[in-house]
């Protein structure tokens, strides 16, 4: 049995009335951004981000276009940074009881420069994405 190529330029649910933001692949990306962290904080290219909010030194806020369904969601960030030797961590925000900067339409990161005692930092460059569902 021979398959063919599939190629569309739109897909829709099959069932009336579901939302626009459902996805064909369960381990689709539901939201990714890609941004400059240092000076003004400016979004350069993203999925699903409706903003970006500077609350400081390495601490950032991103919001959804589309909610998740639940909080049980993955995070994922990178970096870089100018010049040479640089170890850094971009790590999401929260207390040390819970992550209460991470809900279903939110979530914040910290980003902190190692060489320089885990200090706050803003970095050029900073991607983050999220996987899970969409509500």
């Amino acid at each position: 049995m021979a398959f063919g190529t599939l190629k569309a330029d739109t897909l829709t649910h099959s069932t009336a009335g579901s939302l626009a933001t459902n996805f064909v692949v369960e381990g689709s990306k539901k939201m990714w951004c890609n941004f400059q962290g240092n000076g003004t904080a400016a979004i350069r290219d993203s999925f699903n981000t409706s903003s970006i909010l500077d609350n400081g030194t390495g601490d950032y806020r991103f919001t959804f276009t589309s909610a998740m369904n639940n909080v049980n969601y993955s995070t994922d960030c990178s970096h870089s940074a100018l010049g040479t030797d640089y170890r850094f961590i971009v790590l999401l925000k929260g207390s040390s009881s819970a992550l209460s900067n991470y809900t279903t339409s939110q979530f914040e990161v910290l980003a902190n420069q190692v060489q320089n005692g885990a200090n706050a930092a803003d970095f050029p460059y900073v991607g983050v994405g999220i996987n899970g569902d969409l509500a």
